[in-house]
């Protein structure tokens, strides 16, 4: 059954809230996503997704994502 609630943090709009529910890919990118505040569980907003990295406020904190990035961080949406 596919969880309809998870996408990648890239697919999110601008104002939208998720949680970190998962990071996907090597060691190097997800300790690299670990160090910048994106652990599972962590709150996420959206500040910008259009052309170029995707902006997102965590912990206080607005930090770009480059979409390649972006993709491998799986979200679960929230209201």
């Amino acid at each position: 059954m596919v969880d309809e609630d998870v996408i990648p943090l890239s697919s999110m709009p601008v104002g939208s809230k998720g949680v970190v529910e998962q990071l996907s890919g090597g060691i190097g990118l997800t300790r690299r996503l670990m160090e910048m505040g994106l652990t599972p569980g962590t709150q996420v907003e959206i500040v910008r997704n259009d052309i170029g990295p995707i902006v997102v406020r965590t912990r206080g904190v607005a930090i770009a994502i480059g979409r390649g990035m972006a993709n491998h961080i799986l979200v679960r949406k929230i209201m």
